[in-house]
């Protein structure tokens, strides 16, 4: 009697009924009539019950995407070259989500108003926990400082421009503030530009104060100032301690130099009331990093962040809500757009941004102390996570195991379930997700495509949300985004709600946008305003009707989204007349199991590529023990078996992908060193550096084709 209560009341009309748990109750009527049951047994079976019903009260549910997965974007007027965000309703994209915040200014303004005195901006010392400064205090300083700027001669315009060449750290963000405030616009400087970059870029923009954190960086500046080729210059201001000897420096040269307390002290003295932008005033100059010719300013406005920073909330909303405990470790360059635009998302929301030490061999440190929950990240880092991963699985049972729980995982993710609790988890990924903190709720990865078979394992293994978007600095950071609950991989999403992207023909690469490919073209009201003082790299950037030309090409897929395929800039013909995307194929051969990096070079005269290969030092070794090769990392990177081994190894790996023959390189150099921002073959966005790439290797280059042809 007691059992056809219970299960009466899982009924319909019981107080805790669902047809979730039907199928119970048909398993327990199911029990033989004639079958006597003990009590014991009656509390065993209470129990299993029980059990059954909090499993399918509390197991995981899947996501429910905003939007039909099956048309992420819609066709603008009826033409399928061109579309937008199947989140809009009509054709008038999305400038900014909320009234009061149009700025950058006001959206920071939101997020003091959600915290207040809550923490926002962390730093740490070596072996320390993280310190904060709350929101109530970034913004008193921002003001004192940004009262200072004024004292200095600084005018409150979006005409002043003030440089900022620092590493990551929170007083990059209170100097950034300062200028916001009273509404001056910030031009990042970074260490990789050069000295002729960096002239180029103080006189372009008329320069006469820049914010620095170290003497080594206020001493560059000073040289050239003396040599006469930045007349504007006047003024330094480091955060970090200045010796006597650089004032004088500075004084013989007319430039003043101040500690960062001194300018501070300066603006309590001289306190002023904010005089706030207005969404079109210019918020930052981006210049980009100039992987070929002069670095170009792109100037992005207040209301272009707005919109962008909109957008990527607006697909978020219902689903995934940054929260104000929420924290995200700052470690990619604060020069450029995606790190800025990550912060401002943070900021909007009340929620923490915790930096690095500035050295990124600790970052991994820094991570576990901080336990971000919020993680923006580039390909290559995920890459180096995938094979750490793969790397540390050396016996046949745990890989065996390993891809099982990939799998089982990546079920789940195809029924729309996200998760870290799993068994799965608990048994096999526990340790991997607390490398990284093991608090991850959110990863974003761009600036470069990502592999499929990388993106897919990841989400598995790590149990969080990962993103992927595409954009570029000449749309302020995004303009496709991953759809939630759409977590298949190789594509970049559908369009953000703030831009319409169309595809237009290429006929010198046979792509033509009745065939749903084509270059990638962006127009929106997050898209720049052009480029400082340079008209005719703007009318090549921006054609008469707003649209963007961002030199990549991709294509429509059935769904709606987005996906890579080419590239229109850096392409040369070979001598047959073939035309080269180098970086496609690049991204094709770091699948290569040896191959950490690699640059692709061609030459119009010649018929074939050839490249210059980084072999992978924590596996290079060990792959080569596999061949029967022995010998130290530097040895093996010239010995010509393995050179061979590793060209074999490329083309297969080419070959399954789907490269042409004239795409496969016929002849690499082994080389022991990584491209890297330190060494000048790498951008701050850990892009090839492919002007400076050839130049390096020009030896070795020269001496492949020279070999061919002896």
């Amino acid at each position: 009697m007691q059992l056809q209560q219970w299960l009466s009341s899982l009924g319909p009309g019981g107080g805790a009924g669902t047809s979730d748990f039907k199928d119970v109750r048909s398993m327990l009527h199911a029990l033989p009539s004639c079958l006597s049951l003990s009590p014991p047994s009656l509390i065993g079976l209470g129990a299993l019950a029980s059990l059954t019903a909090y499993w399918l009260a509390t197991r995981p549910r899947s996501i429910r995407p905003p939007c039909d997965l099956r048309a992420q974007s819609v066709p603008v007027q009826g033409d399928a070259s061109c579309r937008r965000s199947a989140l809009l309703k009509d054709d008038n994209l999305l400038d900014f989500y909320y009234e009061d915040t149009k700025t950058v200014y006001d959206m920071f303004q939101r997020g003091l108003r959600i915290a207040g005195d809550g923490p926002c901006l962390g730093f740490r010392k070596p072996g320390e926990p993280y310190q904060w400064i709350s929101y109530t205090e970034v913004t008193h300083k921002a003001q004192v400082l940004g009262s200072g700027l004024l004292m200095k001669g600084c005018q409150p315009n979006p005409k002043q421009f003030v440089g900022i060449f620092a590493q990551n750290r929170p007083e990059w963000v209170i100097a950034e503030l300062a200028c916001y405030t009273f509404s001056m616009a910030v031009v990042p400087l970074y260490d990789t530009l050069g000295l002729e970059a960096m002239v180029h870029i103080l006189n372009l923009a008329e320069i006469s104060l820049v914010i620095c954190d170290k003497t080594e960086k206020a001493e560059s500046l000073l040289a050239n100032k003396e040599k006469g080729v930045t007349p504007s210059l006047s003024c330094l201001v480091l955060f970090n301690p200045i010796s006597a000897a650089l004032v004088e420096r500075g004084r013989n040269c007319g430039v003043d130099i101040l500690h960062l307390s001194q300018l501070m002290d300066l603006g309590r003295e001289n306190l002023r009331a904010p005089i706030p932008p207005q969404p079109q005033d210019l918020a930052v100059v981006c210049f980009t990093s100039g992987t070929t010719g002069k670095p170009k300013g792109a100037m992005i406005t207040h209301g272009n962040i707005a919109s962008n920073t909109s957008s990527v909330i607006k697909i978020l909303e219902g689903f995934f809500v940054i929260r104000q405990e929420d924290v995200s470790i700052s470690y990619l360059p604060l020069a450029h757009m995606f790190e800025r635009m990550i912060q401002v998302s943070m900021f909007f929301h009340g929620a923490r941004v915790g930096f690095y030490q500035g050295d990124i061999a600790l970052l991994m440190d820094d991570i576990k102390t901080l336990r971000p929950t919020f993680f923006p990240v580039v390909p290559r880092l995920l890459n180096r996570i995938y094979d750490k991963i793969q790397g540390s699985v050396t016996s046949p049972l745990r890989r065996a195991v390993l891809c099982y729980a990939v799998r089982r995982k990546q079920a789940e993710l195809n029924s729309g379930i996200v998760r870290n609790n799993s068994l799965w988890d608990r048994l096999v990924f526990s340790r991997i997700q607390a490398s990284l903190g093991g608090s991850l709720r959110f990863i974003l990865t761009a600036s470069a495509p990502i592999s499929p078979t990388v993106l897919s394992f990841l989400r598995a293994t790590l149990g969080c949300l990962i993103f992927e978007g595409y954009g570029q600095t000449e749309c302020t950071a995004g303009c496709t985004f991953s759809m939630p609950g759409d977590w298949s991989a190789g594509h970049v999403g559908a369009p953000l709600p703030c831009a319409m992207v169309k595809l237009a023909d290429i006929p010198d690469m046979s792509y033509y946008a009745k065939s749903g490919q084509g270059e990638i073209c962006i127009r929106g009201p997050s898209v720049f305003q052009g480029y400082l003082r340079d008209e005719e790299k703007t009318a090549e950037a921006l054609d008469g009707d707003g649209w963007l030309h961002t030199g990549d090409v991709g294509q429509w897929l059935p769904n709606g989204t987005l996906q890579i395929i080419d590239r229109k800039k850096h392409m040369f013909k070979l001598s047959q007349g073939e035309y080269i995307a180098p970086e496609k194929i690049e991204n094709v051969y770091t699948r290569s199991v040896p191959v950490l990096q690699v640059f692709v070079h061609g030459d119009s005269l010649q018929s074939y590529l050839i490249g210059i290969v980084v072999p992978d030092p924590e596996v290079f070794v060990d792959w080569a023990k596999g061949r029967g090769i022995m010998g130290s990392y530097q040895e093996l990177c010239q010995n010509p078996d393995m050179k061979k081994a590793v060209l074999e190894d490329m083309v297969t790996v080419g070959k399954q992908a789907g490269l042409k023959s004239f795409e496969q390189v016929k002849d690499v150099y082994l080389h022991p060193d990584m491209f890297s921002v330190s060494n000048g073959l790498l951008t701050p966005t850990l892009k090839s550096r492919r002007v400076d790439l050839r130049r390096v290797f020009r030896q070795q280059l020269a001496l492949m084709y020279g070999q061919a042809h002896a």
